[in-house]
């Protein structure tokens, strides 16, 4: 783990800002020239991506209704605009269980939760809807979201991401119909072609797009992407091991006009510290927060970390 507020990058990564291909990002290092094909996800991330193709089969024959569902859902607030502030945005998740941890919360209340989040300061809100392995559902994101607007009334919305191993248009659609701002793609879990191909379809319906990378050419796939906001995950998500170091690497790589947000390894506002000294213009902070008695005063002992130049 680094130390508090301080990201030390690796002299490797830093910028050289005669190369014409860096883009106004930190250079990735020549050794990524070198690159391994794309091969399949394996560990958890595998398990849950294969589950995530035998869901998605037999809601084939729903299609046209998914579209039209997609179609008339009202429009939702903005993620990355949510996430643009002075102080390190915190997207804040509801999370019951997950692999790594097994039970954190799991009679959660998720609605009452979301609003606890929301009204404390939370930019965004998280919402697993993987049912397996971390307790989530669909209908929780549906149930979120009337909360949300509900509480707000004639307040700002505060924006929703689904967040699942999405593989398949079909996800993205219920995600839209279900009133998220924004689903979560994850690099590892998607050829180039199929990353590249369901973002374009998130844009095409009205959804935002969280590309989470955890090396050096995720990161330029990612960013091949346009518009969307990039995720730094510190878990790997096929060995459920956390290292810092990755967004320690990573982050200072993203160009300052990308929102780039920086996962897994908060608890505390030390944590928030930390991000921010890395670049980051947001953190996603799961179980600390899905684990505490009192969401609100865990969402209120996160925000308003200044955010630190980036690149």
């Amino acid at each position: 783990m680094s130390e508090p507020g301080i990201c030390i990058v690796p002299e490797l990564y830093r910028r050289r800002p005669n190369n014409p291909r860096s883009n106004g990002s930190r250079t990735l290092p020549e050794a990524q020239a070198n690159r391994s094909p794309w091969s399949p996800p394996v560990g958890p991330l595998g398990e849950l991506t294969a589950r995530a193709y035998a869901a998605v089969a037999p809601l084939r024959a729903s299609l046209a209704a998914l579209e039209a569902a997609a179609a008339a859902a009202p429009a939702a607030p903005s993620f990355e605009a949510a996430l643009r502030r002075s102080d390190v945005a915190v997207i804040a998740e509801l999370k019951k269980k997950s692999p790594s941890k097994g039970d954190i919360n799991a009679s959660m209340d998720v609605t009452a939760r979301a609003v606890e989040y929301a009204r404390a300061g939370a930019s965004a809100l998280s919402v697993l809807t993987e049912p397996t392995r971390f307790g989530g559902a669909l209908e929780d994101l549906h149930a979120v979201r009337q909360a949300i607007v509900h509480a707000a009334a004639a307040g700002t919305l505060t924006p929703l991401l689904r967040k699942d191993f999405i593989v398949d248009r079909i996800q993205l659609l219920q995600a839209r119909a279900a009133g998220a701002s924004a689903a979560l793609l994850i690099a590892r879990a998607l050829s180039p072609g199929q990353m590249e191909s369901l973002a374009a379809e998130a844009r095409a319906i009205g959804l935002e797009v969280l590309l989470e990378v955890r090396d050096e050419h995720e990161l330029e796939r990612a960013l091949a992407v346009g518009r969307a906001v990039i995720g730094v995950n510190n878990r790997n998500l096929e060995t459920l091991v956390i290292d810092d170091a990755v967004s320690a690497r990573l982050l200072p790589m993203i160009p300052k006009e990308r929102v780039a947000v920086f996962e897994s390894g908060v608890a505390d506002r030390v944590g928030v510290e930390r991000a921010a000294a890395c670049g980051a213009d947001a953190v996603l902070v799961g179980s600390a927060l899905s684990a505490s008695a009192d969401g609100a005063a865990a969402v209120r002992s996160l925000i308003g970390v200044p955010r630190q130049p980036r690149g």
